[in-house]
């Protein structure tokens, strides 16, 4: 969990400021989309840290919710970094 958390936040641009994350074309807004990522990313960690275990629907759920994020982003025009 804690390799996919810091791969997403190497690949999503979490720390943009506002100005450059709300740009001309908007497919869906970005902002609250890095918003939404960034606290579950902030949650999973806060809960990794408390001694949880994720399981695999968890590890899934995280990976498939940062690809959708990721993907509009892009959409979006925004600087983000492509994993394979």
């Amino acid at each position: 969990m804690r390799d996919i958390i810091a791969r997403v936040r190497v690949a999503i641009p979490l720390d943009l400021p506002e100005i450059q994350l709300c740009g001309d074309e908007c497919r869906s807004c970005s902002l609250k989309l890095v918003e939404f990522m960034r606290a579950e990313l902030d949650n999973w960690e806060a809960r990794l840290d408390a001694g949880e275990k994720p399981g695999l629907a968890d590890l899934s759920r995280l990976e498939r919710t940062a690809r959708k994020v990721h993907a509009a982003l892009e959409k979006n025009g925004l600087p983000v970094i492509r994993q394979e």
